[in-house]
């Protein structure tokens, strides 16, 4: 069996695609698999990283709005479909997998031509536009959310890596405190704005540290690489924790009683996963697709929502301390959130491509 894998750009794309390759290597021993990506993204260090092998087709924005960019656009496209035509000759693909991002199209508009069964997963509850491109032309179109939209859509979860989805965070609490030198005993909101951080989460967490210091609250800050030096405090309690970037979340996760984050699909389907509390602030740009991804842990009691423009220091020490004061309240979020999300999607998603390729579109 040989599997070709399409997405990259961002995390929230090639998380899921490489926790389907942890599937479908345990539930097809020997099988082939080939990622593809382009040379743009975060692919290019990560996928080999996982230990897969990585192809490059040349990326293609899909621009929103007429452009100079929209007239050659039919050519960048073709050019990038033959690019993706050769590496499935050449890894002789029974299947094909589509994540989204600029890579991805292409892999399956050259797979339906060439008569190729393809699956799509859609992570946000607003699909981009290239998947609902993509999801014209595949076989199964699977989903994290049930209000996602797309034609004979197959709700599956989001694909998250097992140390992720089977985390049993009482277990580790204390090995992870440690690994970041936090104190075993405290209270631990965790602050992330994902693997690109997020200045607005930032801005207002460093406002807030004295404040939460006083009130017995230590905070796990991951900035994001390109935002470390842009988010040093002046003179930070004791109780501040600083990374740039964590390589293994759920260490983090496990660490933390409380999360600041943004809501992108991999973020909002781990917390659920694991019932970590968070408080979501969505990112106000895009499609509003931040916004839905968090509206089902939210409106089932595992989250609460805060508008961009309403995130300032105050709000957060404000909604920080009150649901610190309230144990009780962290663990009814935390026993919410738990039956959000299901646990075996990499699993789903892995098995609808293996039937796929046998000619068969349910999973088993």
């Amino acid at each position: 069996m040989r599997v070709v894998l399409a997405g990259g750009g961002t995390t929230g794309h090639i998380s899921p695609m490489l926790a389907t390759a942890e599937a479908l290597r345990e539930l097809e021993p020997g099988i082939e698999l080939t990622c593809v990506g382009t040379q743009a993204g975060l692919e290019t260090t990560v996928v080999p990283e996982a230990g897969y092998e990585l192809r490059l087709v040349d990326p293609v924005p899909l621009p929103r709005e007429f452009s100079g960019a929209l007239v050659t656009l039919p050519f960048r496209i073709a050019k990038a479909v033959s690019q993706a035509k050769a590496i499935l000759r050449e890894t002789a693909a029974d299947a094909v997998v589509g994540f989204g991002g600029y890579a991805s199209l292409p892999v399956v508009l050259a797979a339906w031509r060439m008569k190729i069964p393809c699956v799509v997963h859609e992570a946000n509850a607003v699909p981009g536009l290239a998947n609902r491109i993509a999801a014209q032309f595949a076989a199964v179109v699977c989903v994290t959310f049930a209000n996602t939209g797309l034609p004979n859509q197959i709700v599956t979860g989001m694909p998250v890596h097992q140390e992720v989805a089977h985390l049993d965070r009482a277990e580790v609490r204390t090995q992870s405190r440690r690994s970041f030198g936090l104190d075993e005993d405290a209270k631990v909101l965790l602050v992330s704005g994902g693997s690109q951080g997020a200045r607005r989460l930032n801005e207002a967490i460093t406002g807030a540290l004295e404040p939460l210091s006083d009130a017995g609250i230590s905070v796990l800050h991951v900035t994001g690489k390109k935002n470390f030096e842009e988010s040093v405090p002046d003179s930070p309690p004791p109780t501040y924790h600083r990374v740039p970037y964590v390589e293994h979340m759920e260490t983090a996760y496990a660490a933390a009683d409380l999360m600041l984050a943004r809501s992108g699909a991999a973020t909002v389907t781990e917390v659920a996963l694991i019932g970590l509390p968070a408080i979501f602030v969505p990112l106000p740009h895009g499609n509003g697709e931040q916004a839905k991804n968090a509206a089902g842990v939210v409106e089932a009691g595992g989250g609460i929502l805060i508008a961009d423009c309403d995130l300032d220091k105050t709000r957060l020490v404000e909604e920080v301390v009150r649901l610190f004061d309230d144990e009780s309240t962290l663990e009814a979020m935390s026993s919410a959130a738990k039956d959000v999300m299901p646990a075996d999607s990499a699993q789903l998603v892995a098995q609808y491509t293996l039937n796929s390729a046998r000619g068969s579109y349910a999973a088993d």
